[in-house]
């Protein structure tokens, strides 16, 4: 019996990025506010710029480190595929889930493309990798995506809109496989959860560099220098931490677990709402809030007891 998951991560240290992770990326939604009302850079340049920037920053923090045996023995053809895939899905699940914001408004976009990732994890995970949630995994699942619902659609000013409910669903189903992908590679052992990472924003970079052009690359500001920092903060904390911790924390933890602890992206940004854009706390905000994080409580506990209960060979 052991704790430890078959990629050689605690299980206790997973859970612990994840959540890092999580609260990490509820921060992006406030800084790219804040970049929008600096700049008119837009939301396809802003992502180009957090990946290309986040991917600089990732090989600099990879290339100071030793290399590991595990690392350097994999083939370089399953670190292509792995960085690959990685890439075309994280570039997917962004530019979606933005084009989903822009078509149907925040609240239906976040709640549809939120909402849907739990779902479509669970059920992946059941029929590929044959991972169950048990009675107490679907409470607490039901718990958040209520929770999530009841946050994002406390605006009686929500409006849903087919089109950009289609995107939205676009967006979870690309969140969806990646999580799954990396688990997948996990389960199997795969080593370089580091490096995928780090190709993984070059070819997300790559992807979005044409349609960042379209938009306007480089944008016209009056105030470059405070511009700069909101850009490297959302390169450096929600995108090349978080992300290298939630490719490492998605590997060790089980996919259903994973994607209602990333729900804590909403909770934070909506708490960073309230103490920095100097929006009002409402009732559906906490109550929202109180049940998304007795959900990731309650996962995260039945995720460490299970991990004592079984083998690692299962």
């Amino acid at each position: 019996m052991s704790n430890t998951s078959v990629s050689g991560l605690p299980i206790g240290r997973g859970l612990i990025y994840l959540i890092i992770a999580g609260a990490a990326w509820g921060t992006a939604g406030a800084a790219a506010s804040l970049v929008y009302r600096t700049s008119d850079m837009g939301p396809i340049a802003l992502s180009f710029w957090r990946c290309a920037v986040g991917f600089v920053l990732l090989l600099a923090v990879q290339l100071l480190r030793p290399r590991t045996r595990t690392a350097a023995s994999e083939p370089l053809g399953r670190k292509m595929w792995r960085a690959g895939a990685t890439g075309l899905g994280l570039a997917v699940f962004q530019t979606a889930y933005f084009a989903a914001v822009d078509a149907t408004g925040l609240a239906v976009g976040t709640v549809v493309a939120l909402g849907a990732g739990p779902v479509f994890i669970a059920l992946g995970a059941r029929l590929t990798l044959g991972e169950r949630l048990g009675r107490g995994g679907v409470a607490a699942v039901a718990g958040a995506l209520t929770g999530l619902a009841v946050l994002a659609l406390g605006d009686e000013g929500a409006a849903v809109r087919p089109w950009g409910v289609l995107l939205a669903l676009v967006s979870a189903a690309a969140y969806s496989v990646m999580t799954l992908l990396t688990r997948k590679w996990g389960r199997d052992g795969g080593a370089g959860a580091a490096a995928t990472s780090v190709w993984a924003f070059a070819v997300t970079s790559l992807s979005l560099l044409p349609f960042a052009l379209v938009e306007g690359l480089l944008p016209h500001t009056v105030d470059p220098v405070r511009l700069g920092w909101l850009v490297a903060y959302i390169a450096a904390v929600p995108t090349a931490l978080a992300y290298a911790l939630y490719f490492a924390g998605a590997a060790a933890v089980r996919s259903a677990t994973v994607s209602v602890i990333m729900l804590l992206e909403p909770v934070s940004a909506a708490v960073l709402a309230v103490v920095l854009l100097g929006e009002h706390l409402t009732a559906p905000t906490v109550a929202g809030t109180l049940l998304m994080l007795g959900s990731v409580a309650g996962l995260a506990v039945a995720e460490t007891r299970g991990a004592r209960r079984e083998p690692l060979t299962a």
